[in-house]
């Protein structure tokens, strides 16, 4: 299946069920004790900053972004992350990455923080945080904790991650920043080069 034939939307509550199954398959049972896992409970994702790769008229990839506070900073938790099996190795998942980035960056997010593999996130404007800077609701291997759209090194970082119910609205001085994010919805099609 070429990249070419996805179709990236917003997600809504009709692609809910395909997601469940989507994160199931990848991540299995084990998915409810990470740490990650503790911050998505404590409230909903944003469904306006959450996307799906369609395919074949059914739902491929998802990834989501949840409202946190990453010490002081406004931001955003990525993930889950996940493509079908059928359709991995094609580019979905980082494509899924970048829109969820641009949208990030155009809804003022101070930096979007993930708990992923650093050679699959670091092409993609991912940077790793010093160990000890950011806490967790949980254990969490700190080598694995990125974040992109802000200094990995930025004191405001340093505290516990947890969910944020207000948005705040966007706070220029402390807004993502995301190479690219100015492309059109036509380029966002094109197919990307790397694999999952």
């Amino acid at each position: 299946m070429p990249q070419s034939h996805t179709v990236y939307l917003n997600e809504d509550a009709a692609h809910d069920a395909a997601i469940r199954l989507i994160n199931e398959e990848a991540f299995g049972p084990g998915r409810f004790v990470r740490a990650a896992e503790r911050l998505r409970e404590q409230g909903p994702h944003c469904r306006e900053l959450s996307f799906v790769a369609m395919a074949e008229r059914k739902v491929v990839g998802s990834v989501r972004l949840t409202p946190v506070w990453i010490g002081a900073i406004a931001g955003h938790l990525l993930g889950p992350l996940a493509v079908r099996p059928d359709y991995k190795n094609l580019g979905i998942g980082r494509e899924l990455v970048r829109i969820s980035l641009e949208a990030a960056c155009r809804n003022g997010s101070g930096g979007v923080l993930l708990v992923g593999d650093p050679p699959y996130y670091q092409p993609l404007g991912f940077k790793p945080v010093p160990a000890g800077v950011i806490a967790f609701p949980g254990p969490v291997d700190l080598r694995r904790v990125l974040v992109a759209g802000c200094d990995p090194t930025d004191a405001r970082l340093a505290g516990l991650v947890s969910w944020r119910a207000d948005d705040p609205g966007p706070d220029v001085s402390a807004t993502l920043t995301i190479p690219g994010a100015a492309e059109s919805q036509e380029e966002r099609r094109q197919p990307e080069e790397a694999g999952e």
